[in-house]
């Protein structure tokens, strides 16, 4: 199966340079250009891409914005991210938005490709370690009391939510928000990697998230997990 992009960059040199390392490959295809967040969204809801590359500072409405537009919609498409990680602070604002990963715009050819395809099949970019770092890294950017107080509906059913686990998938849960991989999981609770897999599977479908960069997210926001905490 071809999997088909929508670039998103206000720079038009970056977009062809995405689309020629994209389109150098036959199983992926450049459906579309937008120059920002409101093209993305008209062209997301016209064309269904499977992926979303999408730039975070625009004109208009940005990145974030348009990343929570569009993942709102029904069966909408993955959106990945693109930030200059050291210099931008809106990673884990894209990531709460909707994004299924994030990547800095220097990556190289062959991780852009191997992440659009992972984003395209359903899972994360985000290497569970490299996602922990960035929420540590921005966890003071976390809703203030105020905002929290305001978003009190969200909250109660996200709890709600919580209590669908047993307690082996709490477990499960857990040891995601503290950065491991299934591999280390299955060690750490002495499974097998296959167990490990089928209770990530679970959690993600209880919790009704996408993938386990959001899972990580909710255990954040749940007050399951925090900085240094090692997930525990």
């Amino acid at each position: 199966m071809t999997t088909s992009v929508l670039l998103v960059d206000d720079q038009p040199l970056l977009r062809l340079g995405f689309r020629m390392v994209i389109e150098a490959h036959a199983d992926m295809t450049v459906v579309g250009e937008a120059g920002d967040g409101e093209e993305a969204m008209e062209l997301a809801a016209r064309l269904a891409p499977d992926v979303v590359l999408m730039d975070v500072r625009m004109p208009g409405i940005d990145g974030i914005e348009a990343t929570r537009r569009i993942t709102q919609a029904p069966d909408g498409p993955r959106v990945l991210i693109l930030t200059t990680f050291d210099l931008d602070a809106y990673a884990f604002s894209g990531l709460r938005s909707g994004a299924s990963g994030f990547l800095l715009k220097d990556v190289p050819p062959s991780d852009l490709l191997s992440a659009i395809r992972a984003v395209a099949s359903g899972d994360a970019v985000v290497a569970p370690s490299v996602t922990r770092r960035l929420l540590d890294a921005y966890v003071d950017r976390l809703p203030d009391d105020d905002e929290t107080a305001a978003r009190g509906a969200d909250r109660l059913a996200a709890d709600e939510r919580v209590e669908r686990l047993t307690e082996r998938e709490r477990e499960v849960l857990l040891e995601i928000a503290g950065g491991h991989s299934n591999a280390e999981i299955a060690e750490r609770l002495v499974v097998t990697e296959a167990t490990v897999k089928t209770h990530v599977g679970r959690v993600l479908s209880k919790l009704e998230l996408r993938d386990r960069v959001h899972a990580v997210i909710f255990a954040y926001e749940n007050g399951l997990s925090g900085p240094g905490s090692g997930g525990r």
